[in-house]
């Protein structure tokens, strides 16, 4: 792998954490069923201290973000790097017609 890519590798692996599953279960929130099911809870995602090394949970301090703040600027350059990229096919394509 390139560096780049081995960057956008950790980059996915630390914002899955975050993000709905298939089965639209946040890996942060765990085993904590109003976290996962409560309309007024589901979608306020807390920046925990610490994560399960297995199962993605958020352990330890959920008002102290620290490091894990800096996920939320990982998500936004994924989805302007996909926004890019779906731009730049778009126009390959339109040349190409």
């Amino acid at each position: 792998m390139t560096l780049w890519e081995v960057a956008g590798e950790l980059s996915r692996r630390m914002t899955s954490i975050f993000l709905h599953d298939e089965k639209g279960r946040r890996p942060v929130f765990g085993n904590l069923e109003k976290f996962q099911t409560d309309p007024q809870w589901r979608d306020l995602v807390l920046f925990h201290e610490y994560f399960h090394g297995d199962s993605g949970a958020g352990i330890g301090a959920s008002h102290q973000t620290g490091w894990t703040g800096v996920v939320t600027k990982l998500m936004q350059q994924s989805g302007e790097s996909r926004d890019r990229k779906k731009t730049e096919q778009a126009v390959v394509t339109v040349v190409a017609d």
